[in-house]
């Protein structure tokens, strides 16, 4: 029997794998345990061989600086990112060695990982859960990204299932995911809302079903906001209370109280989203801490409030994009093992006016969905299409420091579009492609993504040649770039292969200053066109003065004028007055440039018979 394509949720807290059989989506369990759950959770022994799952996540605290956690976080960031995100990781972050881009490094107990080389070792036990299943392990796999990874958080997870030996057939988003496992193709036709609250990351995505078609409207959310987040407000509310009962200091400084305020943090949210009150315990003897206290669920949502209400934003900014209001739809599906919290049942109940749907298991709903997805792929689950959208907007550097935007975000993917562009300098023989991510319109406030150059090009004129440019997006989510000379037809492409990712605060900054600062980005635009105008005109009538018979007396002395007006205005900030320069120039200029193009092309009909220019 050909071994099926799996579906793989790779989570923040947990991981799963997932296949279809009859028709259904069924949870591989762990055949030692019959666990369905898998802790991502990588545990590095002293002999340098390494552990995953249950055992390194319940010896965490006595294990903290050789067992990581929560490394989803890291996927697809460099080093410095790293640092500024997670100051307090118990292991050491490196640099980048040479020649291996910009992706973050950590030394755990001597031994250096990447956290793509960290995810591969829990997909590589998820994918020897499947030897028992299937009789050899899974080759292929579905992969769930959450919906705002951006590329390097993408091309970072499929690295890390290359690592583990399979072959990753396709990258899904989580909530479209979710979608799929609960069947909402079978309402009709509806439109629905898929909340994700995960372990450390947050996704909010609204679809349209119609007859088996998803098709995803606008997705927004936060790659660092999750239980984890939880987990450490309530943790760092233990540690001061246990400082403060106990008198002893710098409590919050040692990794090995830290770690257990964080994992007793997370049992006692757990047993409250069922208790209304529960029991917490710090003991570590090394650091002579032994001491407990009562936590309430009342106490628990006071301090988990700050965290839950970030979630709002998105979802009204992805109702926003969808041109849609609560009321119109249909349905709210609830993901993420952190939705289990009563808190974040009521917020959402709030933000869309009805209760979420939780039929099925938050914590498996993803791998689901995923296995589905797999179905699809192989054939053996038909009548679905899936139709998603990229998360921010793509384009190029243009003349004038503008970002052409060449894709805008919430654009229907797979897509390919094409777009013509020239050159701005006479006899330019190669032209750099610089690729961009984000919102607004100048390219020093995007984030560059990649830089390639088309060349040879056809030394012409400027504004002759003719370069095609053309952005394709698979159904992956991964961007691939070309540019073609449309003469020549050399082209040039790159797989655009970001070796480190957004920050959250860079993902919704680029968003948000889009509307913040939209009547200066615009200004700034018309600003910009206007010197990439002043510069093509300058130059054209400099070019024209060298030329003895252009112009003489009292008119060339006005032309030059005019030029020099026209340099300096562009040199400015004063758009008004940089267009009125130009306004005089081409005045000034206009009788000249006529006799002037009325002599070349006099010269070219010159002894030419009738016949020969019909």
């Amino acid at each position: 029997m050909t071994t099926p394509i799996v579906g793989i949720d790779l989570g923040t807290t947990f991981s799963l794998v997932g296949y279809v059989e009859g028709g259904a989506p069924r949870i591989v369990p762990d055949p030692r345990t019959g666990d369905r759950l898998l802790p991502s959770v990588v545990h590095v022994r002293e002999d340098g061989s390494v552990a995953v799952g249950w055992e390194p996540r319940r010896r965490r605290v006595v294990n903290v600086g050789s067992t990581v956690v929560s490394v989803k976080r890291l996927m697809g960031k460099g080093p410095d990112e790293v640092r500024r995100e997670e100051p307090r990781l118990p292991y050491e972050v490196l640099d980048p060695v040479l020649g291996a881009g910009r992706v973050a490094r950590l030394r755990v107990r001597g031994k250096v990982l990447t956290p793509p080389e960290v995810s591969a070792m829990v997909l590589r036990e998820l994918r020897g859960w499947t030897a028992a299943a299937f009789g050899e392990e899974a080759t292929r796999a579905v992969i769930t990204v959450p919906a705002y990874f951006n590329d390097a958080q993408r091309q970072a997870t499929r690295d890390a299932g290359r690592i583990a030996g399979l072959d990753v057939v396709r990258i899904l988003n989580e909530p479209t995911a979710a979608s799929l496992a609960y069947g909402l193709d079978r309402i009709g036709e509806g439109t629905v809302a898929v909340y994700d609250l995960g372990g450390g990351t947050f996704d909010l995505s609204i679809l349209r079903v119609r007859k088996g078609v998803f098709e995803v409207l606008a997705t927004n959310g936060d790659t660092r906001l999750g239980g984890d987040d939880v987990d450490a407000a309530v943790a760092a509310w233990l540690l001061a209370e246990a400082a403060r009962e106990t008198g002893l200091a710098d409590l919050e400084s040692d990794p090995e109280v830290r770690e257990a305020a964080l994992f007793e943090a997370e049992a006692a949210k757990c047993r409250l989203s069922v208790e209304t009150a529960t029991r917490v315990r710090l003991s570590v003897p090394r650091a002579r801490l032994d001491w407990g206290t009562a936590l309430s669920r009342e106490q628990l949502e006071a301090l988990s409030a700050p965290v839950v209400d970030r979630t709002v934003r998105p979802c009204r900014q992805a109702l926003r994009d969808a041109r849609l209001e609560a009321k119109d739809l249909s349905a709210v599906v609830l993901v993420g093992g952190q939705t289990r919290m009563p808190l974040v049942r009521r917020r959402v109940a709030e933000i869309f006016g009805c209760v979420g749907r939780c039929d099925l298991d938050p914590d498996e709903v993803v791998a689901l969905g995923a296995a589905v997805q797999a179905g699809i792929i192989e054939g053996k689950v038909r009548g679905v299409t899936l139709l998603d959208v990229i998360p921010l907007t793509l384009g190029i550097e243009a003349m004038g420091g503008l970002m052409s935007k060449v894709l805008p975000r919430n654009t229907t993917i797979p897509c390919s579009v094409s777009e013509m562009y020239t050159t701005a300098v006479d006899g330019q023989n190669s032209v750099e492609i610089h690729v961009l991510q984000g919102e607004r319109e100048m390219s020093r406030d995007n984030r560059s993504l990649a830089r390639f150059q088309l060349k040879p090009i056809e030394a012409l004129p400027a504004g002759l040649p003719r370069i095609e440019v053309t952005f394709a997006v698979d159904e992956n989510g991964l961007l691939r770039v070309s540019a073609k000379d449309c003469r020549t037809l050399r082209q040039q492409g790159i797989e655009v292969v970001p070796t480190y990712g957004l920050t959250e605060t860079e993902i919704h900054g680029m968003i948000e200053e889009s509307y913040d600062r939209a009547e200066e980005d615009v200004e700034s635009s018309l600003l910009a066109s206007g010197r990439v105008e002043a510069d093509l005109l300058v130059r054209r009538v400099r070019k024209a003065l060298a030329e003895p018979d252009f112009a003489s007396g009292d008119e060339r002395v006005a032309i030059e004028a005019a030029v020099g007006d026209a340099e300096a205005a562009a040199r400015g900030s004063d758009r008004l007055a940089l267009l009125g320069a130009l306004h005089q120039l081409e005045a000034a200029a206009q009788e000249a440039m006529q006799r002037r193009a009325d002599r070349v092309l006099g010269a070219a009909l010159r002894d030419r018979r009738i016949e020969e220019l019909l």
